[in-house]
């Protein structure tokens, strides 16, 4: 299996898919977190990251955590891909026998 090479395009698919899923995977935490940082002193409309989660399921929807995200998976995409890929290329052409 070691002597198996990997195409280019497959490792960037790869890639891409692994950028995809850690955006789906984090963008919920990332929303809760940011939403309890505007939070003024005087209005505080959540008290913990679950009770902001809870609280946005009920009034956005469970699609509602992920509003804004396509941003994210357009530029995370690529990104991943580029850096996946060009560390398994760069990982075996200065690895030493």
């Amino acid at each position: 299996m070691a002597d198996k090479q990997i195409s280019l395009p497959a490792k960037l698919i790869n890639g891409g898919i692994a950028g995809l899923i850690g955006v789906t995977c984090v963008f919920p935490i990332d929303l809760a977190k940011t939403r309890l940082q505007n939070q003024q002193n005087g209005q505080r409309v959540y008290t913990s990251m679950s009770d902001c989660l809870i609280k946005t399921v009920r009034s956005e929807g469970y699609f509602g955590m992920y509003r804004g995200a396509a941003v994210n998976l357009t530029l995370v995409t690529p990104e991943k891909a580029i850096k996946l890929a060009a560390n398994d290329f760069f990982r075996h052409q200065l690895s030493k026998d």
